[in-house]
């Protein structure tokens, strides 16, 4: 008895912890359907359900157009951080070449430094080749990174070198075994990469505020800030929180259908060197 009473005060305070987290969330979801006037009170619950706060939403800023934009660059930065993180993580866990551990010890050092520093050199640069709103400016800069190459490059050091040495055998180039051998057997490792670069992009404002200034090239995150702190909103809450809602809802639902594959790749990549 004393044991099941333990164990039920255990998960009675994971639900409490877990209800402290998701609140917040819930009070916003709730409040995106109440009347403007009830936003501020306490209870969840409204009087009567409205979708008055999305309909302003849509009728103030293209968030459409805004959608599409953050749709086509999350997607292109993540297909193109998936194909070259790997290429490099591959090279770097399997092919053996002079100054490879250097070149690691390089790129770890690399995810050290605040994006705020390489910020003007990275916009000096894109001045330079005149990509300043164009989707080539949200794009290139984000199209590998240290984190992908890192994650790639641990996970693909547990698959067995004899599966590696037989497609060799067989005739099979580097390239051939990445994507034909490695990549089937990493789908836990591909999902993560491609689920935390996703969201990383999707959720990006600084970058997008510097270099887009067409409306019509705004991200969704860029769209939805100017729209919130530019006066667009008119203060109303309920607008404001109906357009960070429907932020939030792609990232919600890609997450949903792939956690499993993330969570059991942050278990088992490991970090040993």
């Amino acid at each position: 008895m004393k044991k099941i009473l333990k164990k039920a005060g255990f998960y009675l305070i994971l639900l409490l912890g877990a209800l402290s987290f998701l609140y917040p969330f819930i009070w916003m979801v709730f409040a995106t359907i109440k009347p403007e006037n009830e936003i501020t009170q306490l209870q969840l619950w409204p009087s009567h359900f409205t979708l008055a706060s999305y309909t302003a939403v849509f009728n103030k800023i293209p968030i459409s157009r805004a959608f599409l934009n953050s749709v086509i660059v999350s997607s292109a930065i993540t297909a193109s951080v998936l194909v070259f993180s790997s290429m490099v993580g591959y090279a770097l866990a399997r092919i053996k070449f002079s100054g490879r551990k250097m070149l690691f010890n390089l790129i770890l050092f690399t995810m050290m430094i605040p994006f705020q520093i390489t910020l003007i050199p990275m916009y000096i640069l894109i001045v330079k080749f005149g990509w300043t709103d164009t989707y080539w400016a949200l794009i290139v800069p984000g199209m590998v990174n240290a984190f992908g190459i890192l994650l790639f490059r641990q996970y693909f050091q547990n698959i067995p070198t004899d599966l590696i040495d037989a497609a060799r055998i067989d005739g099979c180039g580097e390239v051939m075994i990445l994507f034909r051998i490695i990549w089937p057997n990493s789908i836990p490792a591909m999902v993560t990469v491609g689920i935390i670069t996703f969201m990383t992009t999707w959720n990006e404002v600084l970058w997008p505020l510097i270099v887009i200034r067409e409306q019509h090239l705004m991200t969704m995150p860029q769209m939805v800030t100017l729209f919130a702190i530019g006066g667009s909103a008119e203060s109303q809450q309920g607008v404001i929180l109906a357009s960070a809602m429907l932020l939030a809802i792609p990232v919600i639902v890609v997450y949903m259908f792939f956690q499993r594959y993330f969570i059991e790749s942050m278990a088992t990549s490991g970090l040993k060197g």
